[in-house]
């Protein structure tokens, strides 16, 4: 197997997420407020090299802090990308209480949110081939870095907001496993390995 440098592995890792942010979130609609923003170049993608949790707080930190001393305009939100950290969908689950803790510390609650995506995504009570788990299967691990402004702004311009969750489901159920194969948004074999070593 090629061993990818830094460099190279953070512009794959990149490039397999907006892949995925195109192709799935955008493409199949499941998060009808993700396009004017990627459209606007103001997603922002960062990639840590953390190999454990305690150095993905360090650049979770920063990150945050950057976001919200960010200009909207410019920067309307972070995807942070951890390629070397959990195959295990339920080690990043755990490390959740430690992301939010980072928001409480930097008094960033009410500010900024941080929502979870992974390859092996579960949501609770569901199999863990269930096709719904797909809304939030991202290429790698990923926090999704979020302004609660743009949340309020997209729940008022869409008040059946749990309404998105359901037309979701019945997207990913009439796609299907192949359909969703086919999409191809899953993460770059030599890119996502690597993160293993």
């Amino acid at each position: 197997m090629t061993k990818l440098n830094a460099a190279d592995l953070h512009a794959t890792a990149m490039a397999d997420t907006r892949r995925w942010l195109e192709r799935a979130v955008i493409g199949l609609n499941l998060c009808p407020f993700a396009k004017a923003p990627h459209v606007k170049g103001q997603v922002h993608y960062a990639v840590s090299d953390a190999t454990d949790e305690v150095a993905l707080l360090v650049d979770l930190r920063t990150e945050l802090q950057a976001l919200a001393q960010a200009d909207a305009a410019q920067r309307e939100t972070t995807l942070l990308i951890a390629p070397r950290l959990w195959p295990d969908f339920l080690d990043m689950h755990f490390f959740l209480p430690q992301a939010d803790a980072e928001l409480a510390a930097l008094d960033l609650q009410g500010v900024l949110q941080i929502a979870p995506f992974h390859p092996r995504f579960q949501f609770a009570g569901t199999d863990e081939g269930d096709i719904s788990n797909a809304t939030n299967r991202a290429p790698y691990p990923t926090l999704h870095l979020i302004r609660e402004a743009s949340i309020d702004r997209a729940v008022a311009a869409f008040p059946e907001a749990e309404m998105i969750y359901e037309a979701n489901i019945a997207t990913l159920e009439k796609l299907g496993e192949q359909g969703w194969q086919a999409l191809d948004v899953g993460p770059s074999d030599v890119c996502y390995k690597q993160g293993a070593e």
